[in-house]
């Protein structure tokens, strides 16, 4: 998926003109929220579980080196091999090799955001392999021909009539309006296609460091069996996931279902130990870990950013998001949305510039930070972000007439004398631009008019309350 970042104005216009998008938004904001906010209130130590995630998220950032080190050895001693890519190109080189050696023709691929991130089926496609989504939401927007608009629910800016107009089209199916007949009718189609691929590609939830397992969390039983039907089953993941133990994984499994959907637990979770042995009878032949970095290491070196690092790719921000929830995934330009897009975007993108708009795309109100199962403090760092785009030349500062006004404005504000008399002046001005052109118009009359008497002179002339030198 090529970026569009850049267009974030302009896709969001769009997307509030759509009343169908409008439509399964309200469907988010009043059912996914709703969901982990009830799951939370039925812990009797929520905030306590969370600062403990957040604890082990930074422990396993610190130490990751040595963490990948002992994954590493863990996955080729059960018999996996691991496979380093330091970018999305490599990555794709990865396992298209792999299929193409082995002979791979159909692929069966579990919901990844990091596939999605290195535009992992285009490069098989063009391979010449036939590549299925299996997750019902990944194969609703792969027919659409659409990137996914949501980290848990990929489809969820579709409304149950686009879907079924999507079968119509697509499969030749009967027009239905009942969502399990749909589901069926899209289970029998996925059940044919796992009996005859030849491999699975799946992301990964998690690594666990100190046994070399990969662990999965779904609800549909697709990704189940994307690995372990086919003969060879890649896992290709980034590096941040690791996590140091199983008691570790434990606490990021009670928060990880109760933030993205509002579950205790997820209905089925997967604990994958490389292939199958000897003495098995069920198990993929081979087994592939893809460890991509894609810019991670370089997050990872920023003290301000590193905390982003952190997500468990929930999707609880983009669910409490006022921006998201008026104009969904697909304004945001590229593959990570809502809050976490907008600082995991211009971090992961090799130009940082196509991605300027991401930060500002934000009320700064808190309420992602709030929902964050490990606290991770995005309005900081989009704040942060803000703050390197206008003055950074590394980010691509602001153009030309931006950072000369913030200059002028900076250079006013920081001097009393000049700010009143700039203040004067406004007051002054005001009549005579608001009969100027509609568009300045238009543009002032998001301002609110300037007193009549500057606060600081109504504060001057108050009565003050006589100082109590015992207070």
């Amino acid at each position: 998926m090529k970026p569009t970042c850049h267009l974030f104005g302009q896709n969001s216009r769009k997307a509030l003109g759509d009343p169908h998008l409008q439509e399964a938004l309200r469907s988010v904001d009043e059912r996914l929220r709703t969901m982990r906010d009830a799951a939370f209130r039925e812990l009797p130590n929520a905030e306590a579980l969370r600062e403990q995630g957040r604890r082990i998220r930074d422990r396993a950032l610190a130490g990751l080196d040595v963490l990948l080190e002992q994954l590493e050895e863990n996955v080729t001693r059960l018999g996996g091999t691991v496979h380093w890519a330091a970018d999305a190109a490599a990555a794709r080189k990865v396992v298209e090799d792999l299929a193409v050696s082995r002979g791979v023709r159909t692929v069966v691929k579990g919901k990844s955001m990091v596939c999605e991130e290195i535009a992992l089926n285009q490069g098989l496609e063009a391979r010449g392999l036939d590549v299925v989504e299996t997750d019902l939401g990944e194969y609703i927007i792969q027919l659409a021909h659409e990137p996914p608009s949501h980290l848990v629910g990929p489809a969820i800016h579709k409304t149950k009539g686009q879907i079924a107009e999507l079968f119509r089209d697509c499969l030749g199916a009967p027009l239905m309006d009942d969502s399990e007949e749909m589901t069926r009718f899209a289970r029998r189609i996925l059940r044919e296609r796992f009996l005859s691929a030849d491999m699975g590609i799946t992301g990964a939830n998690f690594l666990v460091a100190a046994t070399g397992a990969v662990v999965l969390l779904e609800n549909e039983g697709n990704i189940r069996l994307s690995t372990t039907l086919p003969r060879i089953h890649v896992a290709v993941t980034g590096i941040e996931k690791v996590v140091p133990t199983w008691e570790d994984l434990c606490v990021l499994l009670q928060l990880l279902p109760r933030s993205a959907t509002g579950q205790k637990l997820s209905s089925y979770v997967s604990v994958l130990l490389g292939p199958r042995r000897a003495n098995e009878p069920d198990g993929v032949d081979e087994f592939h870990l893809v460890l991509l970095d894609n810019g991670r290491t370089r997050i990872l070196a920023d003290e301000a950013l590193r905390e982003t690092l952190r997500c468990i790719r929930c999707g609880a921000c983009l669910n409490t998001c006022p921006v998201y929830l008026k104009v969904g995934g697909h304004a945001y330009g590229w593959v990570y949305s809502g809050p976490i897009g907008s600082i995991l975007t211009p971090q992961l993108l090799q130009d940082r510039r196509t991605a300027s708009a991401l930060p500002f795309a934000s009320t700064l109100c808190g309420a992602c930070a709030e929902v964050c199962p490990v606290k991770i403090d995005i309005p900081r760092i989009l704040t942060e972000l803000r703050r390197r785009y206008a003055v950074d030349p590394a980010w691509g500062p602001a153009p030309l007439p931006e950072r000369a006004f913030a200059r002028m404005a900076g250079t006013v504000m920081a001097d009393r004398r000049l700010y009143e008399g700039a203040s004067r002046t406004a007051r002054c001005a005001l009549p005579l631009l608001e009969s100027g052109p509609p568009l300045l118009k238009r543009a002032l009359a998001t301002f609110p008019p300037p007193a009549e008497e500057p606060f600081r002179r109504t504060v001057s002339k108050s009565p003050r309350k006589a100082e109590d030198p015992h207070e």
